[in-house]
């Protein structure tokens, strides 16, 4: 008994020691390290990875806390006082707010900048979906035409584009000179109060490459079975673009249009150069976004426009509400068959 006990001591030994050449013999496991060594293996790697996210994430926490949630904090306390920026700020209650229903220009804002969002916005998006549809198709120098479409947009909201855009729609500029051939010169856009608005609305249209992109996307993931079906059908491209095309396409036509929207509401830079930073003439472009800068900059009314950029914030996230509303009844979302 003692001899067998011997044998399977000696056999257990050999079985979990190493051989000489460092090979594992084969059928042996592996020893496991003990379960609490394990665990605290694991927390310590756990902690190391969570420290490293919060280092990561660090920068934009602080630029996040610095540069946006302090100054919006700030801006919503000013907005109830009275400052001028070289005084303390005095406390005037919703005495800000509601000089603001009794300002002509301010009002006069809301209608300039209402209706620039109501114009520019669908003329934008149509223009860029028109072109999308054109370069879908694989074509020869498809990606020459892509990025001199797309181009406009990251240049269209610089100052230098704003002077050339002035001077093209001036009176004596190359649009009127090109319209007076025909007949159909006016003096100049610029200085014309039925038509200087049309002037931005034409250099938002311009740039309509950002959403020209996310329609080349999304017109690129509606099945070609679709369209092949429809033919056989003899449903012809007007019945195909209206049954195939905008539903399939409509959850990024409401991607675009809140993104434009938003967009619109906040157009200022060639909105101050075309007008020369006066909102002219006769205050046909005196933007939301230009008023609040004139207050603020030119009259030192800090506190007055502070509370003009929280009713700009409480009017977009209205807009905004209300295109998620109604996006039930006429965004079509794939594999939803309630919609």
């Amino acid at each position: 008994m003692t001899t067998g006990r011997s044998h399977l001591v000696a056999q257990t030994q050999l079985s979990t020691e190493a051989p000489p050449d460092g090979r594992r013999p084969t059928g042996a496991k592996e020893a496991k390290p003990a379960s609490g060594a394990r665990r605290g293996s694991r927390s310590g790697s756990t902690s190391r990875d969570t420290l490293a996210g919060y280092l990561f994430l660090s920068p934009w926490c602080i630029g996040m806390l610095l540069l946006t949630l302090g100054p919006m904090l700030a801006s919503l306390y000013l907005s109830f006082t009275d400052y001028d920026l070289f005084t303390t700020p005095e406390w005037v209650g919703l005495e800000n707010y509601t000089t603001m229903f009794s300002d002509e220009r301010w009002l006069q804002s809301v209608r300039v900048t209402l209706g620039y969002v109501l114009i520019a916005t669908p003329l934008k998006l149509i223009a860029a979906l028109a072109v999308a549809m054109l370069l879908v198709r694989p074509r020869r120098g498809q990606g020459f035409y892509r990025s001199a479409f797309y181009a406009p947009s990251l240049i269209g909201a610089s100052v230098s584009i704003g002077i050339v855009w002035r001077a093209l729609f001036s009176d004596d500029g190359a649009v009127d000179s090109t319209l007076s051939l025909v007949g159909l010169g006016n003096d100049g856009w610029v200085g014309d109060p039925q038509l200087s608005l049309w002037v931005l609305v034409a250099l938002s249209m311009w740039q309509f490459g950002a959403p020209m992109v996310i329609f080349l996307a999304g017109l690129k993931q509606i099945p070609r079975d679709l369209y092949e079906a429809a033919s056989v059908d003899g449903a012809g491209w007007w019945r195909q673009f209206r049954s195939i095309t905008v539903p399939m396409l409509s959850p990024i036509v409401f991607f675009n249009l809140l993104l434009e929207t938003i967009h619109a509401f906040q157009v200022f830079t060639s909105a101050f150069v075309v007008s020369n930073g006066t909102g002219g003439p006769a205050g046909s472009t005196m933007f939301y976004t230009l008023y609040l800068y004139e207050r603020g900059f030119e009259d030192f009314r800090m506190g007055y426009a502070s509370a003009m950029a929280w009713m700009l914030l409480l009017g977009v996230g209205l807009v905004t509400l209300v295109l998620f509303r109604t996006s039930n009844a006429w965004v079509h979302y794939s594999g939803d068959e309630s919609r």
